[in-house]
């Protein structure tokens, strides 16, 4: 049998960002590994993720997450294998999905990890497009913004883990078009020349609204936000009546330290009857077993496309998150710790 470790790596938060996160706000220590008891699981991280809604939980407010403990391993998706175990159903070998991330061993009970299949799709894909960032832009698609066959979308963000997912998805449940928004020109062609997008554009290269009226000449339907401010008010500025609004993040205000921007047109959803909604992914669950089905046939099938960032080794951690909130990534930011 092989011996287990007794210490690893984890990140922990050291002191509340104010503003922008710097490398100085974490610190990388070591940690004490313990085998597992009864009905626990130790499992050898080999990839783990880093996501815009961290950034919410790095200050000390009360939301629907709670904020990440100073001096503590931080947490998060993680896909990893199962290197001891004295829980039924989990063997050794076993490659599972769990909530311990940031860190290069995880001890767990069983009951809070999920076996994940290899063979079905690349094990990193279970923290994006078959995992909670391709939920999120299922449930809040179909099940939140109630999209239905010719609405006309658009999103923002849409080069990123969620955003690439809801356009993907809209143009393959009959959307009349899908609009999306990026911050390079590179993401606006990978957008429509990979993705299938049938308009895009680079929210850096002028005023969005000027941008999404010339890209949506006759409105939109439905508005997936994951960035908030000037997108927020641009898309109900272009929404048609009975419009719907999936809130899904705002990116774009996370690091602000002033008031926000936009929008300042809110007004404009009383005459519209527009619906703006927030969401939590954790609220959908029940769509799980259904979104796994229909969005793996079309991995499989090559309907459905995704990218993947990859940054190496549990060090550059803290930087992959940065990179992210920086707009660095294309598809899914992935700490990849297989190597």
């Amino acid at each position: 049998m092989t011996a287990l470790p007794s210490s690893g790596r984890a990140w922990h938060l050291v002191a509340r960002p104010d503003g922008w996160p710097t490398p100085e706000d974490f610190a990388l220590r070591e940690v004490p590994v313990e085998a597992p008891t009864a009905g626990r699981i130790l499992v050898r991280n080999l990839y783990f993720s880093v996501d815009p809604y961290m950034r919410g939980r790095m200050n000390d407010v009360k939301s629907y997450v709670p904020p990440f403990p100073l001096d503590a391993p931080m947490d998060g998706g993680a896909v990893g294998e199962v290197i001891a175990s004295e829980a039924e159903g989990f063997a050794v070998g076993d490659h599972v999905l769990h909530g311990l991330g940031w860190r290069e061993y995880a001890g767990l009970p069983a009951k809070h990890a999920k076996k994940v299949d290899g063979s079905l799709a690349p094990l990193s894909a279970y923290l994006g497009v078959l995992g909670m960032p391709g939920l999120t832009a299922y449930a809040g698609l179909l099940d939140v913004a109630s999209f239905k066959p010719g609405d006309a979308v658009f999103v923002s963000g849409a080069a990123g883990a969620v955003g690439s997912e809801v356009g993907q998805i809209a143009r393959l449940k009959g959307a009349s078009r899908v609009i999306g928004s990026a911050g390079s020109d590179e993401k606006v062609r990978l957008l429509t020349q990979e993705y299938g997008f049938d308009a895009a554009f680079n929210y850096k290269n002028g005023p969005v609204a000027e941008q999404l009226k010339e890209a949506a000449p006759d409105g939109i339907d439905v508005y997936f936000d994951n960035v908030g401010g000037d997108h927020l008010e641009a898309a109900i500025g272009r929404l048609n009546q009975f419009g719907r609004v999936a809130l899904c993040g705002a990116i774009a205000q996370y690091n602000d330290t002033g008031a926000a921007t936009g929008p300042r047109n809110i007004a404009l959803a009383i005459g519209k009857r527009l619906r703006l909604q927030g969401f939590i992914v954790g609220d959908h669950s029940d769509l799980q077993p259904q979104f796994v089905d229909e969005v793996s046939a079309w991995v499989r099938s090559g309907e459905l496309k995704y990218n993947e960032t990859f940054v190496e080794g549990i060090d550059n951690g803290v930087e992959g998150f940065l990179g992210m909130l920086r707009g660095e990534n294309t598809g899914k930011m992935i700490i990849d710790l297989s190597r």
